[in-house]
């Protein structure tokens, strides 16, 4: 599920000094020059302490005996410079503050080196280690991205990448279906369709890849474009398709006219693009009539803050759109100038799949009632969070502040409740498989702002 959150561009540089040993940002590391000279400090006592040649030739029984003092009294300074840089290593409230957990660790790895069947990845283990610590949290929405999940993220919610306009995903038979083509992409234009499999990539066969990395072929290709060889529904032969790869908008909001003077907008989440997306959909309906609207946000997980609120205020009077407060108390308001408040009927279709931003913009509705929500309750996910890019191209996500709708209601966990109930008839769960006229929710939605 996609989140609410805000993204900073800059890089907080987390827990400055030691830190970066466990982030693996070895500038963080000599920028604390004191901290390292400590631990290097440490490294060469244990060294010495250690050194199994120099004991072997120690022949002198007295010798031995001072040697031995001098041992003893070098682990305990090695014990005291240990704890003192400790702090530094381990900041104090921090998971890792307990040498004990840093032992096991070392016990673990050691055990992995000894007792594990197959060949470890360093670079997978310390991906897990620091996976592994947002998980402690417990959170649903707070996690570790690597730097490959980091720029699939940006991808998103930037809303636009270089590539072919289609979604896929993975083939019974082998190779990757396509599940949706982007309205004018380069996908479409080169004529294929819904349901297409793509079976060879520039005559490579893909049947046996995993569909990320058949997306990567096409996506990272140095070409401008890239032979695709499908297999077309109900059609024997394979045939080639030559695709353009080229800078592609991810479709967020789709529209048409249902009627005369009812307009239908839909929103699948919320971008970086879906503001102006919404805008010039909005226009185009306008131009051909529209007196009623529906906007339809089933199944939208959510996505930006700073999205749902510019689709906001282009329907809202003038007031508070949604407030968040942190752990402190600390709150800041999102808000609407009232200048393109909606003059029309509104309903807004919602169901349990709806969530985060599509809450907010269910929430200032129903709060400010221009218009009714219908359907089934959303999703109840009332919290905001922030990324922090690290310098690996790594990112964390953490949850830092609870939403209120503008009447000051908490939905976290609770969902909203729809101003209409109404559910999809009989068995049917995906309404995306109905026509306008099965979609039961749809019809409901139409009846209240008076279309028969």
């Amino acid at each position: 599920m996609m989140c609410d959150h805000k993204i900073y561009s800059g890089c907080r540089n987390i827990g400055r000094g030691f830190w970066g040993i466990f982030i693996d940002q070895p500038f963080s590391v000599y920028k604390n020059r004191t901290a390292h000279r400590g631990v290097q400090k440490i490294c060469d006592l244990i060294g010495f302490t250690g050194c199994a040649e120099e004991r072997k030739n120690m022949k002198n029984k007295e010798f031995k005996k001072g040697i031995a003092i001098g041992v003893a009294a070098t682990l305990v300074v090695t014990g005291a410079v240990f704890t003192s840089y400790q702090k530094v290593l381990f900041p104090k409230g921090n998971a890792l503050s307990d040498v004990k957990t840093v032992q096991k660790l070392n016990y673990l790895e050691e055990l992995i080196d000894e007792e594990y069947l197959d060949e470890k990845d360093e670079s997978s283990l310390r991906e897990g280690l620091y996976a592994g610590l947002l998980a402690g949290l417990k959170d649903p929405y707070s996690t570790y991205y690597t730097a490959e999940q980091y720029k699939e993220l940006n991808t998103s919610n930037e809303g636009s990448y270089v590539g072919i306009g289609a979604v896929l995903q993975k083939d019974d038979t082998g190779g990757a279906k396509i599940i949706q083509l982007y309205e004018g992409g380069p996908g479409e234009q080169a004529g294929l369709k819904k349901g297409d499999v793509i079976k060879a990539v520039d005559g490579a066969d893909v049947t046996d890849k995993e569909t990320s990395d058949i997306a990567s072929m096409v996506r990272d290709s140095e070409k401008d474009s890239v032979m695709l060889t499908i297999q077309r529904e109900n059609e024997e032969k394979t045939r080639d398709v030559k695709v353009e790869i080229r800078d592609v908008e991810i479709q967020t909001v789709s529209h048409e006219m249902l009627s005369e003077d009812t307009g239908y907008i839909r929103i699948s989440e919320f971008s970086e693009v879906t503001s102006d997306q919404y805008k010039k959909a909005f226009a185009d309906l306008k131009d051909q009539g529209m007196k009623k609207l529906v906007v339809d946000l089933r199944d939208n997980p959510g996505g930006l803050l700073t999205a749902v609120c510019g689709v906001l205020r282009q329907i809202l009077p003038e007031g508070l759109i949604v407030y968040t407060e942190d752990k402190n108390g600390k709150r800041e308001e999102e808000t609407c100038d009232g200048k393109n408040e909606l003059d029309m009927p509104l309903a807004v279709l919602v169901n349990g799949n709806s969530a985060s931003a599509s809450e907010i913009f269910a929430g200032a509705v129903k709060d400010y009632g221009i218009g009714t929500i219908v359907g089934t309750t959303t999703y109840g996910k009332g919290v905001v969070q922030t990324i922090q890019p690290l310098t690996d191209g790594s990112a964390v996500k953490i949850t830092i502040a609870k939403y209120f709708t503008p009447k000051g209601n908490d939905i976290n966990k609770k969902g909203i409740t729809p101003d209409v109930e109404a559910e999809l008839s009989g068995d049917i769960t995906d309404w995306t498989e109905l026509t306008h006229k099965e979609d039961t929710q749809l019809q409901t939605a139409l009846k209240e702002i008076g279309q028969s």
